[in-house]
């Protein structure tokens, strides 16, 4: 058997038209159907006609969240099972619901709430460097409060996040091919969501974790684990740690991952593990029912 790694993209990769072709399908209606009763708005309007609201964090994040536990669904139904799971950022609860370490409907209120207090943040802002001189972004990090690497991507791509002084400072002393900021609200995975953080933790505090049956690996943490209390508190920290995805595709690599799917709209992160990963590895997109059928 070839050993294999389910990933789940987060905010940035969501577009215009995802899962249009779902809606036939009887366990896509089901859980679209729960979706409107937990959110109290249609995930597929959304999705297919309310661009605006679609990149706007307190939708962008639960639409993700549905479209791309539904996807994962449909690979289950067809016998397919993953070997280890991650996810980037919003991701991760995708691949802990994957997982099992929590049903589906528990991980949409998390997610739902998540969205929520991330949208309301305010006064941060997150930029993304592309080809960049690495040396010079570390000792700038360094000497420059209220900013930090929020995503180390790949070798060639980070975002940084931290407030907007901060944030201009750092690309005023940093060479870069490209930089381009990103859409959200405030400065997400730094230690100025602290507040989100700690009113987040309230929710998630009560929810019940349970062994994972995959072991899954984690944003803050990269090793593979199973543990619920270890992959609840490094989900607790996820708000303002830093997402290591780079170390992550490299963990994927170091566990014998053979094969590499993305289950979820657009190829952002089978991308940056080609970049990042030096050894074969089989890259799969599974971004719509389609792909799970010409796959299958």
């Amino acid at each position: 058997m070839v050993k294999t790694a389910w990933v789940f993209p987060g905010q940035g990769s969501q577009k215009l038209g995802m899962g249009n072709d779902l809606l036939d399908l009887p366990l896509a209606q089901a859980k679209l159907a729960q979706a409107t009763e937990i959110l109290g708005w249609s995930v597929m309007e959304v999705c297919q006609q309310e661009e605006d609201k679609l990149f706007r964090t307190l939708y962008t994040q639960p639409c993700l969240y549905v479209i791309e536990s539904i996807l994962a669904d449909l690979l289950g139904e067809h016998g397919q099972k993953p070997d280890l799971v991650a996810g980037h950022s919003l991701g991760e609860y995708v691949a802990l619901y994957v997982a099992g370490v929590f049903d589906w409907s528990t991980g949409l209120h998390l997610v739902k709430r998540r969205a929520e207090i991330m949208d309301s943040a305010t006064d941060g802002m997150m930029t993304a460097l592309i080809n960049f001189d690495g040396e010079k972004l570390q000792t700038a990090i360094a000497t420059t409060p209220d900013v930090v690497i929020a995503n180390d991507n790949s070798p060639q791509q980070v975002v940084i996040s931290g407030t907007p002084d901060a944030v201009q400072r750092i690309l005023s002393q940093v060479t870069a091919k490209r930089t381009l900021p990103l859409k959200v609200s405030g400065a997400f995975h730094s230690p100025l969501m602290a507040q989100a953080a700690a009113e987040f933790q309230q929710l998630l505090t009560p929810v019940k974790f349970h062994q994972a049956t995959i072991p899954v690996l984690s944003n803050v943490d990269p090793q593979p684990e199973t543990d619920p209390k270890i992959l609840k508190q490094r989900l607790t920290k996820q708000i303002t740690g830093s997402v290591r995805w780079r170390e992550i595709s490299l963990e994927l690599s170091a566990n014998g991952v053979e094969q590499v799917m993305e289950v979820g709209p657009g190829n952002v992160l089978t991308g940056l593990i080609k970049r990042t990963v030096t050894t074969d590895l089989v890259l799969k997109n599974i971004q719509d029912n389609a792909a799970i059928f010409n796959f299958i």
